[in-house]
Protein backbone atom coordinates (compact mmCIF):
# COMPACT_ATOMS: atom_id res chain seq x y z
CA UNK A 1 0.00 0.00 0.00
CA UNK A 2 1.50 3.42 -0.76
CA UNK A 3 0.66 6.80 0.89
CA UNK A 4 1.93 10.21 -0.61
CA UNK A 5 3.03 13.19 1.72
CA UNK A 6 3.30 15.93 -0.76
CA UNK A 7 3.95 19.15 1.67
CA UNK A 8 5.09 21.49 -0.68
CA UNK A 9 5.62 21.22 -4.83
CA UNK A 10 8.31 18.31 -5.31
CA UNK A 11 7.03 16.01 -2.93
CA UNK A 12 7.92 12.40 -3.02
CA UNK A 13 5.98 9.63 -2.61
CA UNK A 14 6.08 7.16 0.75
CA UNK A 15 5.96 3.73 1.04
CA UNK A 16 6.17 1.21 3.19
CA UNK A 17 9.05 -0.42 2.85
CA UNK A 18 11.21 2.33 3.20
CA UNK A 19 13.93 5.03 1.28
CA UNK A 20 15.95 5.19 -1.12
CA UNK A 21 19.46 6.49 -1.68
CA UNK A 22 20.28 5.62 -4.60
CA UNK A 23 20.02 8.88 -6.94
CA UNK A 24 19.09 7.44 -10.20
CA UNK A 25 16.09 6.29 -8.20
CA UNK A 26 15.38 10.35 -6.57
CA UNK A 27 16.34 11.77 -9.69
CA UNK A 28 15.32 9.29 -13.13
CA UNK A 29 16.55 12.29 -15.21
CA UNK A 30 20.11 10.88 -14.65
CA UNK A 31 19.02 7.38 -15.56
CA UNK A 32 20.52 8.01 -18.99
CA UNK A 33 23.99 9.01 -18.05
CA UNK A 34 24.60 5.97 -15.33
CA UNK A 35 23.49 3.82 -18.84
CA UNK A 36 25.95 5.28 -21.80
CA UNK A 37 28.15 5.41 -19.31
CA UNK A 38 28.09 1.91 -17.86
CA UNK A 39 27.90 0.71 -22.13
CA UNK A 40 31.04 2.76 -22.62
CA UNK A 41 29.31 5.19 -25.01
CA UNK A 42 31.18 8.32 -24.95
CA UNK A 43 28.91 9.87 -27.68
CA UNK A 44 25.47 9.46 -25.07
CA UNK A 45 27.57 10.63 -22.26
CA UNK A 46 28.55 13.79 -24.00
CA UNK A 47 25.34 14.27 -25.45
CA UNK A 48 23.44 14.17 -21.55
CA UNK A 49 25.99 16.72 -20.89
CA UNK A 50 25.40 18.83 -23.96
CA UNK A 51 21.64 18.78 -22.60
CA UNK A 52 22.05 20.48 -19.38
CA UNK A 53 20.72 23.30 -18.64
CA UNK A 54 23.21 24.92 -15.86
CA UNK A 55 26.36 24.96 -13.60
CA UNK A 56 24.49 22.94 -10.73
CA UNK A 57 23.17 20.48 -13.02
CA UNK A 58 26.56 19.92 -14.24
CA UNK A 59 28.22 19.23 -11.08
CA UNK A 60 25.33 17.18 -9.91
CA UNK A 61 26.00 14.99 -13.30
CA UNK A 62 29.93 14.82 -13.19
CA UNK A 63 29.41 13.72 -9.52
CA UNK A 64 27.38 10.85 -10.18
CA UNK A 65 29.73 10.08 -13.60
CA UNK A 66 33.16 10.00 -11.18
CA UNK A 67 31.52 7.26 -8.67
CA UNK A 68 30.96 5.24 -11.64
CA UNK A 69 33.91 2.03 -11.22
CA UNK A 70 35.86 1.88 -14.32
CA UNK A 71 34.41 4.98 -15.85
CA UNK A 72 38.25 5.88 -16.03
CA UNK A 73 38.69 3.38 -19.05
CA UNK A 74 35.99 5.48 -21.48
CA UNK A 75 37.26 9.09 -20.20
CA UNK A 76 40.33 8.11 -20.82
CA UNK A 77 39.38 6.66 -24.42
CA UNK A 78 36.96 10.59 -24.84
CA UNK A 79 40.50 12.70 -23.39
CA UNK A 80 42.59 11.24 -26.49
CA UNK A 81 39.88 10.83 -28.97
CA UNK A 82 38.18 14.28 -28.03
CA UNK A 83 39.62 18.27 -29.53
CA UNK A 84 42.15 19.03 -27.30
CA UNK A 85 40.15 22.07 -26.01
CA UNK A 86 37.41 20.40 -25.19
CA UNK A 87 37.71 20.83 -21.20
CA UNK A 88 34.23 18.16 -20.54
CA UNK A 89 36.36 15.02 -21.23
CA UNK A 90 39.19 15.81 -19.13
CA UNK A 91 37.38 17.18 -16.37
CA UNK A 92 35.41 14.62 -15.78
CA UNK A 93 38.43 12.20 -15.95
CA UNK A 94 39.99 14.57 -13.40
CA UNK A 95 37.09 13.92 -11.02
CA UNK A 96 36.89 10.11 -11.40
CA UNK A 97 40.59 10.19 -10.64
CA UNK A 98 39.79 12.38 -7.66
CA UNK A 99 36.89 9.56 -6.77
CA UNK A 100 39.52 6.70 -7.02
CA UNK A 101 41.94 8.28 -4.49
CA UNK A 102 39.35 9.53 -2.11
CA UNK A 103 38.66 5.63 -1.75
CA UNK A 104 41.50 4.04 -1.55
CA UNK A 105 42.33 6.71 1.12
CA UNK A 106 38.55 6.08 2.53
CA UNK A 107 36.50 8.04 5.26
CA UNK A 108 38.48 7.89 8.24
CA UNK A 109 40.65 10.10 10.45
CA UNK A 110 43.99 10.91 9.15
CA UNK A 111 45.79 8.67 12.09
CA UNK A 112 43.71 5.52 11.32
CA UNK A 113 44.82 5.99 7.23
CA UNK A 114 47.95 4.08 6.48
CA UNK A 115 50.93 4.91 4.79
CA UNK A 116 50.70 2.95 1.57
CA UNK A 117 46.98 5.11 1.28
CA UNK A 118 48.16 8.09 1.66
CA UNK A 119 50.39 7.58 -1.22
CA UNK A 120 48.15 5.65 -3.61
CA UNK A 121 45.55 8.49 -2.75
CA UNK A 122 48.34 11.31 -3.26
CA UNK A 123 49.05 10.29 -6.74
CA UNK A 124 45.38 9.74 -8.29
CA UNK A 125 45.48 13.37 -6.94
CA UNK A 126 48.49 14.53 -8.30
CA UNK A 127 46.84 12.89 -12.02
CA UNK A 128 43.98 14.84 -11.67
CA UNK A 129 45.54 18.28 -10.66
CA UNK A 130 48.13 18.20 -13.69
CA UNK A 131 45.06 17.75 -16.11
CA UNK A 132 42.70 20.45 -14.00
CA UNK A 133 45.47 23.20 -14.04
CA UNK A 134 45.46 22.78 -17.89
CA UNK A 135 41.54 22.99 -17.89
CA UNK A 136 41.54 26.09 -15.56
CA UNK A 137 44.39 28.31 -17.52
CA UNK A 138 42.28 27.86 -20.72
CA UNK A 139 38.75 27.71 -19.81
CA UNK A 140 39.12 29.66 -16.25
CA UNK A 141 35.41 30.38 -15.82
CA UNK A 142 34.72 26.38 -16.18
CA UNK A 143 33.27 26.04 -12.76
CA UNK A 144 33.52 21.83 -12.80
CA UNK A 145 37.16 22.14 -12.77
CA UNK A 146 37.58 24.83 -9.92
CA UNK A 147 35.18 22.44 -7.91
CA UNK A 148 37.17 19.55 -8.49
CA UNK A 149 40.14 21.88 -7.88
CA UNK A 150 38.87 22.69 -4.15
CA UNK A 151 38.73 18.62 -3.68
CA UNK A 152 42.49 17.73 -4.95
CA UNK A 153 43.70 21.14 -2.60
CA UNK A 154 41.89 19.69 0.46
CA UNK A 155 43.52 15.70 0.01
CA UNK A 156 47.16 17.46 -1.16
CA UNK A 157 46.83 19.69 2.36
CA UNK A 158 47.72 22.56 -0.33
CA UNK A 159 46.24 24.70 2.90
CA UNK A 160 43.60 27.83 3.62
CA UNK A 161 45.00 30.54 1.29
CA UNK A 162 45.10 28.39 -1.43
CA UNK A 163 41.83 26.49 -1.14
CA UNK A 164 40.29 29.63 -0.58
CA UNK A 165 41.71 31.18 -3.85
CA UNK A 166 40.35 28.73 -5.79
CA UNK A 167 37.20 29.11 -4.99
CA UNK A 168 36.95 32.77 -5.41
CA UNK A 169 38.17 32.19 -8.44
CA UNK A 170 35.55 30.36 -9.48
CA UNK A 171 32.77 32.56 -7.55
CA UNK A 172 34.34 35.57 -9.95
CA UNK A 173 32.23 33.67 -12.52
CA UNK A 174 29.86 31.62 -10.40
CA UNK A 175 28.98 33.42 -6.99
CA UNK A 176 26.56 30.85 -5.64
CA UNK A 177 27.48 27.20 -6.66
CA UNK A 178 26.46 25.23 -3.92
CA UNK A 179 28.96 21.75 -4.63
CA UNK A 180 31.82 23.81 -4.82
CA UNK A 181 31.10 25.94 -1.74
CA UNK A 182 30.29 22.57 -0.24
CA UNK A 183 33.80 21.84 -0.79
CA UNK A 184 34.83 24.55 0.69
CA UNK A 185 33.23 24.24 3.60
CA UNK A 186 34.94 21.02 4.54
CA UNK A 187 38.28 22.76 4.50
CA UNK A 188 37.22 25.08 6.48
CA UNK A 189 36.49 22.66 9.43
CA UNK A 190 38.76 21.69 12.31
CA UNK A 191 39.59 18.12 10.74
CA UNK A 192 41.21 20.33 7.80
CA UNK A 193 42.93 22.84 9.73
CA UNK A 194 40.24 25.37 10.00
CA UNK A 195 38.09 26.57 12.85
CA UNK A 196 34.40 26.11 13.63
CA UNK A 197 34.24 29.89 13.62
CA UNK A 198 35.78 29.99 9.42
CA UNK A 199 33.04 27.13 8.91
CA UNK A 200 30.16 28.46 10.58
CA UNK A 201 31.24 32.00 9.27
CA UNK A 202 31.67 30.89 5.37
CA UNK A 203 28.03 29.24 5.45
CA UNK A 204 26.26 32.28 7.29
CA UNK A 205 27.99 34.45 3.93
CA UNK A 206 26.98 32.11 1.63
CA UNK A 207 23.06 31.84 2.89
CA UNK A 208 22.66 35.52 3.41
CA UNK A 209 24.47 36.51 0.47
CA UNK A 210 22.92 34.10 -2.23
CA UNK A 211 19.15 34.80 -3.20
CA UNK A 212 16.15 33.74 -1.58
CA UNK A 213 15.23 30.26 -2.22
CA UNK A 214 18.57 29.32 -3.16
CA UNK A 215 20.69 25.97 -1.80
CA UNK A 216 23.40 27.98 0.06
CA UNK A 217 21.33 28.08 3.39
CA UNK A 218 21.89 24.26 3.40
CA UNK A 219 25.42 25.26 4.11
CA UNK A 220 24.36 26.05 7.64
CA UNK A 221 22.80 22.80 8.42
CA UNK A 222 25.93 20.78 7.19
CA UNK A 223 27.90 23.21 9.11
CA UNK A 224 26.01 22.13 12.42
CA UNK A 225 26.14 18.61 11.24
CA UNK A 226 30.16 18.51 11.07
CA UNK A 227 30.12 20.48 14.37
CA UNK A 228 28.36 17.75 15.88
CA UNK A 229 30.00 14.75 14.49
CA UNK A 230 33.09 16.34 16.00
CA UNK A 231 31.61 16.40 19.83
CA UNK A 232 31.51 13.59 22.48
CA UNK A 233 28.42 11.97 23.15
CA UNK A 234 26.26 13.85 25.61
CA UNK A 235 27.38 16.79 24.03
CA UNK A 236 26.60 16.57 20.11
CA UNK A 237 22.91 15.47 21.47
CA UNK A 238 22.96 18.57 23.62
CA UNK A 239 24.66 20.97 21.06
CA UNK A 240 22.13 20.02 18.35
CA UNK A 241 19.23 20.37 20.75
CA UNK A 242 19.84 24.25 21.27
CA UNK A 243 17.99 26.98 20.95
CA UNK A 244 20.99 28.48 19.08
CA UNK A 245 21.11 25.80 16.82
CA UNK A 246 17.31 25.55 15.78
CA UNK A 247 17.11 28.55 15.14
CA UNK A 248 20.08 29.25 13.23
CA UNK A 249 18.78 26.18 10.82
CA UNK A 250 15.19 27.66 10.64
CA UNK A 251 16.63 30.81 9.32
CA UNK A 252 18.51 28.87 6.50
CA UNK A 253 15.46 27.11 5.76
CA UNK A 254 13.28 30.04 5.77
CA UNK A 255 15.83 31.67 3.16
CA UNK A 256 16.61 28.69 1.25
CA UNK A 257 14.50 25.92 0.33
CA UNK A 258 11.74 26.57 1.98
CA UNK A 259 11.59 30.05 0.76
CA UNK A 260 8.36 30.60 -2.00
CA UNK A 261 11.07 31.68 -4.29
CA UNK A 262 12.64 28.14 -4.01
CA UNK A 263 12.61 26.03 -7.38
CA UNK A 264 13.35 21.94 -6.87
CA UNK A 265 15.97 21.04 -8.98
CA UNK A 266 19.03 18.05 -8.27
CA UNK A 267 20.25 19.58 -5.61
CA UNK A 268 17.08 19.92 -3.61
CA UNK A 269 17.16 16.47 -2.30
CA UNK A 270 20.71 16.86 -0.62
CA UNK A 271 19.90 20.27 0.57
CA UNK A 272 16.14 18.91 2.55
CA UNK A 273 17.62 16.07 3.37
CA UNK A 274 20.61 18.23 5.25
CA UNK A 275 17.84 19.85 7.10
CA UNK A 276 15.64 17.45 8.17
CA UNK A 277 18.65 15.45 9.30
CA UNK A 278 19.97 18.11 11.46
CA UNK A 279 16.42 18.93 12.52
CA UNK A 280 15.88 15.51 13.46
CA UNK A 281 19.09 15.49 15.83
CA UNK A 282 17.54 17.87 17.86
CA UNK A 283 14.49 16.42 18.32
CA UNK A 284 13.29 19.79 16.57
CA UNK A 285 10.20 17.74 14.94
CA UNK A 286 8.05 20.24 14.27
CA UNK A 287 11.03 21.88 11.70
CA UNK A 288 12.26 18.69 10.05
CA UNK A 289 8.45 18.18 9.07
CA UNK A 290 8.62 20.32 6.35
CA UNK A 291 11.51 18.91 4.50
CA UNK A 292 10.56 15.19 5.34
CA UNK A 293 7.22 16.29 3.48
CA UNK A 294 9.43 17.23 0.50
CA UNK A 295 11.55 14.65 0.34
CA UNK A 296 8.99 11.44 0.75
CA UNK A 297 10.88 8.12 0.11
CA UNK A 298 13.99 10.04 -1.54
CA UNK A 299 16.75 9.74 1.03
CA UNK A 300 20.46 10.86 0.41
CA UNK A 301 23.33 9.19 1.51
CA UNK A 302 25.04 11.78 3.03
CA UNK A 303 24.46 12.97 6.16
CA UNK A 304 22.29 9.99 6.82
CA UNK A 305 25.17 7.75 6.63
CA UNK A 306 26.67 8.99 9.83
CA UNK A 307 24.00 6.83 11.47
CA UNK A 308 25.09 3.39 11.57
CA UNK A 309 21.34 2.23 10.95
CA UNK A 310 20.71 5.03 8.20
CA UNK A 311 16.91 3.46 6.97
CA UNK A 312 15.69 3.31 10.06
CA UNK A 313 17.16 6.59 11.08
CA UNK A 314 15.55 8.35 8.32
CA UNK A 315 12.11 6.79 8.84
CA UNK A 316 11.96 6.99 12.62
CA UNK A 317 12.75 10.31 12.10
CA UNK A 318 9.87 11.15 9.35
CA UNK A 319 7.11 9.50 11.60
CA UNK A 320 8.43 11.86 14.55
CA UNK A 321 8.28 14.94 12.22
CA UNK A 322 5.38 13.82 10.47
CA UNK A 323 3.32 12.90 13.35
CA UNK A 324 4.12 16.19 15.01
CA UNK A 325 2.39 18.23 12.34
CA UNK A 326 -0.25 15.70 12.03
CA UNK A 327 1.27 14.15 9.00
CA UNK A 328 2.16 10.45 10.54
CA UNK A 329 1.75 7.44 7.93
CA UNK A 330 -1.41 5.06 8.42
Amino acid sequence: MTSTTNGMAGGGPTNTWGPTFDPYDNTPELIPLRTAAQAGHWPGVRDFFAGLDSVDELASASSLLADIPGVESLLERAVAAESPGDPLPRTLLAERYVYIGWDIRSGARAQDVSRDQFTQFHDWLRRAEQLLIEICAEHPSYAPAWTARLMTARGLQLGQAEARRRYDRLSAHHPHHYRAQVQLLQQLCPKWSGSWEAAHGFARECATAAPDGSHSGALVALAHIERWLDLDGGEDAAYMRGLPVRDDLRNAAQVSVLHPAHRPDWNSIGAHNAFAFAFSLGNHWEYAAPHFAFLGDRASESPWHYIPDKKSAFLKSRKAALESRGGGHR
